[in-house]
């Protein structure tokens, strides 16, 4: 279930009737909840927003409380069986054992040895899972830990958990079918780890005093590194289509890590091979490995944590729904799983009576039209933060249906998210309406631009962000008039 500011109380609590206890003990006047009648009657009427109303708090801080709420009972529901025999499924149990390897994660973090923590950790328990450890992750974060301090010693916490990992079964209770996100990234990871080896191979070969060999090892470790570079559609169809959707089950500290992982890694490929256009063969000796082990680790903390995590929190709907989308952003050395269905046309954009605008009126269809024809991309985030649209025509950066909805911070990395916050903040105070960047990419200008929205009496109501790739217009000289077309 989604859950917006429009959300009915009513409908809310049939869906998570565990969320009763919970909101009547958030603030004394949702108290008023646990009467019969009035969740019968104007339950049924009143969205989110109202209640946030009621409560005199933001309504992003409530549909924030109630996600991780909702979040923290699936992440530590037990099942009947285990709960009754007191095993580890217990859920009281769980619990305590969240607070233990919170701990020693703590001690990692102050500078007590892996032997040290490894051993304690052993003592604890011998029956953690993926969903622990994306738990402890987020819960750290959501104390306070910063996310960098999170992601330094990343690798460190999975050398700790290792056993525990390898415990757990390699593919999901219930076999994936073709198609399904997780078995499309599987096929993905396969091919990535053909993709590693050979760049191995290669780089041994500059090695060699022979100097015809170490050209042709060069040659060969230029094209195999453009190859791996290919993995950036990897990464961005997970950050754009699976990150979202855990988001709206509270699992959000974990993807800020695996995000930042994503961008180190990227940022050093990308190092690799201006090396290795420049033929700087010492660098990718000396580099080239670590890298690779980077990559790898990579692959280890997708398969062992963040798919098994996605699989015990997201429903079939919520995979198919990720399934259609996955086409817009691509695949990365494999063919498109057959079953990928294209987006279905919303039943919006057939044509009804037109809207009036301030200046004539359109259609909802000629709208629709009139946005994908643009030569340039727009989003629109509104006074929330939410993500509300993006067109789908001329696009720089990628976007997929799962970013609808998504919080607007979720949606950069983490290295960026404190200039996103600084211009909403501008944008909401007044101070600034607009923020102007240009970046040069694969030999592409683009020209990045956002303006605050605001309502004819002033008041924010969103912001719009406009990216163009700008080349082509900046390589203009002198006049091509409309007669000469």
């Amino acid at each position: 279930m989604q859950i917006t500011r429009e959300t009915k109380i009513h409908h809310l609590l049939e869906t998570y009737p565990y969320l009763l206890d919970f909101l009547a003990g958030l603030r004394p006047e949702f108290a008023k909840l646990r009467n019969p009648v009035l969740r019968n009657t104007v339950a049924r009427v009143a969205s989110l927003a109202t209640v946030a109303e009621m409560g005199e708090m933001g309504v992003e801080e409530l549909i924030d409380d109630v996600t991780n709420e909702i979040a923290r009972h699936e992440i530590h529901a037990g099942d009947a069986e285990g709960a009754a025999s007191g095993t580890a499924t217990d859920p009281a149990a769980r619990a305590a054992r969240q607070e233990q390897l919170k701990a020693i994660i703590r001690k990692l973090h102050d500078g007590a040895s892996v032997t040290d923590v490894k051993a304690e950790f052993d003592v604890l328990t011998a029956e953690i899972d993926a969903v622990e450890i994306a738990a402890m992750e987020q819960a750290l974060i959501a104390e306070g830990m910063p996310v960098e301090e999170v992601q330094r010693l990343c690798d460190v916490h999975v050398t700790v958990f290792k056993d525990a990992l390898e415990r757990e079964p390699v593919e999901a209770e219930v076999p994936l079918s073709p198609g399904h996100p997780v078995e499309t990234y599987r096929r993905e990871n396969e091919a990535l780890a053909e993709v590693v080896n050979e760049l191995r191979c290669s780089v041994e070969g500059l090695a060699t005093d022979d100097d015809a060999e170490r050209a042709a090892a060069l040659e060969a470790t230029r094209a195999t590194l453009d190859r791996l570079s290919v993995l950036d559609i990897h990464y961005l169809r997970k950050e754009n289509q699976l990150f979202p959707l855990l988001e709206t089950h509270g699992i959000e500290g974990p993807t800020k890590v695996m995000w930042a992982l994503d961008d180190d890694i990227r940022a050093r490929i990308k190092q690799l091979r201006s090396a290795a256009a420049e033929g700087d063969v010492g660098y990718l000796v000396s580099d080239t490995p670590e890298v690779l082990g980077m990559v790898e680790d990579m692959v280890y903390k997708e398969e062992k944590i963040l798919f098994p995590t996605a699989l015990d929190a997201l429903s079939d709907a919520e995979w198919e729904s990720m399934a259609a989308g996955e086409a817009e952003i691509g695949f990365a050395w494999i063919e498109p799983p057959a079953t990928t269905a294209a987006t279905a046309t919303p039943a919006e954009k057939t044509s009804v009576g037109a809207l009036p605008l301030t200046t004539g009126a359109l259609t909802l269809e000629q709208i629709d039209l009139m946005v994908r024809a643009l030569p340039f991309d727009v989003s629109f985030v509104d006074e929330h933060d939410r993500v509300r649209f993006y067109s789908e025509g001329e696009r720089v950066f990628p976007r997929s249906p799962a970013a609808i909805g998504r919080e607007v911070r979720n949606c950069h990395p983490p290295k960026s998210v404190d200039k996103v916050e600084q211009i909403l903040t501008e944008f909401k105070a007044g101070t600034k309406d607009v923020a102007e960047f240009w970046i040069e990419i694969g030999g592409r200008f683009v020209h990045i631009r956002y303006f605050a929205m605001r309502d004819t009496g002033g008041a924010y109501r969103g912001c719009l962000e406009v990216v163009q790739d700008a080349t082509h217009v900046r390589s203009l000289k002198g006049q091509h008039r409309l007669l000469d077309w």
